[in-house]
């Protein structure tokens, strides 16, 4: 159940100090790969942290990290058990999301981390992450159009909830390719609030032959606009936060360099998925989920379908329910493209997730563009990967690019079946 309000989450963290500050960012798209390059940064800086997000991505405690590494699962049964006990005793009756959020606090506070990474869970104003009073800096991602019926139905009251994690007197990081009027609202809640300064970020820093590190780090792979932007925000998050504790590195651009190999899991990932289906080509998987994500995930797609040299792509699809499923798909899909439409699993302590029929999905699907083959495989995400790795093998002129994306629910329901499979627990053949 999603309920929104912080009278739960502070009577929950009565008794756990919390002497850590942090890195606290909202929005809409791109908050996950913020914190985990400031993560990455701030390790670089050797600077004692952990992070928090959400949702998780394979096991329900992968969503807390300390100093780069997943907490260990007793620790996190430990805990959460703990916070539970106490929602319970105390009558607080708080939400999934209120007993993970409060369970990632107090390992932090037990670790004895300098700064947590924090991203918000849903909107920002009444999240329960904005229990945080004195965070080093605040920063807002990209903002659209998803969670309406909880944030409001224009972008600019989305972005009024956002902003209501910037607090008086910390500076604020915003994704300058925001659309104006969501910068009015952030800018207008900043002054109502006597907020830090507002730095908006576009991108990162050009390369010089000044600093030949930093070039190789921007040559090392090839970055999408909306990565550089995210990559940028966290830098200067990350930048703020070290000189907020008196840290910041002499070398501003060394923050950088322990990146070039970063993947994020997830999120335009190219994956192995021979293990489950015996092609040997690597497949796209990507979480996007709204149609602001699913046109970044199409320029990456776009480029596939020139550089592969062929023009059709093959998509493995899920759908939370209640998402604008055509708005998502009008980037993606193209005239000859194939779909495998699937339904993503039961989500470990989100009960209220469920994944829109796979019937359905092909059903909006073939409004928005004439498929080659579309199949309806439903809850079997193994079954599905197997079609489509085959009608990719079919399309007469080799491995077709074949893409898996619409959920971050749909991405965990893939990497735990390539876990099982890598682990001798799945069968290639069916």
């Amino acid at each position: 159940m999603i309920e929104l309000g912080l009278a739960r989450i502070t009577r929950l963290l009565t008794n756990t100090p919390l002497p850590w500050k942090a890195i606290h960012v909202a929005g809409t798209n791109g908050k996950g790969s913020i914190c985990a390059t400031a993560s990455a940064m701030l390790h670089r800086a050797g600077v004692s942290h952990g992070r928090f997000t959400s949702p998780h991505l394979v096991d329900r405690w992968d969503c807390i990290n300390i100093n780069e590494e997943p907490v260990a699962e007793s620790l996190f049964r430990e805990i959460e058990r703990l916070v539970q006990s106490r929602s319970e005793q105390e009558g607080i009756h708080a939400s999934e999301f209120e007993v993970l959020t409060a369970t990632a606090f107090e390992i932090f506070t037990r670790a004895g981390i300098h700064v947590g990474v924090i991203e918000t869970g849903m909107g920002g104003r009444l999240d329960a992450t904005n229990v945080l009073q004195s965070p080093l800096v605040t920063v807002i991602a990209k903002i659209g159009l998803d969670h309406q019926a909880f944030l409001g139905d224009t972008i600019e009251k989305i972005a009024a909830e956002k902003a209501g994690i910037l607090k008086p007197g910390v500076p604020c990081v915003v994704a300058g390719t925001n659309p104006p009027s969501v910068l009015q609202v952030i800018a207008e809640r900043a002054k109502e609030i006597s907020a830090g300064p507002i730095y908006q970020v576009d991108g990162v820093p050009s390369a010089t032959q000044a600093n030949s590190e930093y070039a190789k780090f921007l040559q090392a792979r090839t970055y999408q606009p909306h990565e550089l932007l995210n990559i940028g925000c966290a830098h200067k998050a990350t930048l703020l936060a070290l000189e907020a504790l008196g840290r910041k590195p002499a070398d501003e651009l060394s923050l950088f360099y322990g990146l070039k190999d970063t993947v994020l899991p997830g999120r335009l990932q190219n994956i192995d998925l021979a293990p489950l289906t015996g092609r040997t080509a690597p497949v796209l998987l990507d979480g996007a989920h709204n149609p602001d994500s699913a046109q970044a995930l199409a320029s990456r797609v776009d480029m596939l379908r020139q550089n592969g040299g062929a023009a059709n792509v093959v998509w493995v699809l899920a759908v939370s329910r209640g998402k604008d499923v055509s708005e998502m798909f009008r980037p993606l899909l193209k005239d000859g493209d194939s779909l495998v439409a699937v339904e993503f699993g039961p989500v470990d302590g989100m009960p209220w997730v469920t994944s829109t029929p796979a019937d359905d999905v092909i059903s909006t699907a073939q409004q928005l563009a004439k498929l080659d083959k579309a199949v309806a495989v439903g809850a079997d995400v193994h079954r599905g990967l197997q079609v489509a790795a085959q009608i990719a093998r079919d399309d007469g002129a080799g491995d077709a690019p074949l893409v898996v994306a619409g959920s971050l629910y749909l991405v965990s329901d893939v990497m735990r079946l390539l876990r099982n499979a890598e682990a001798g627990q799945i069968k290639l053949s069916t």
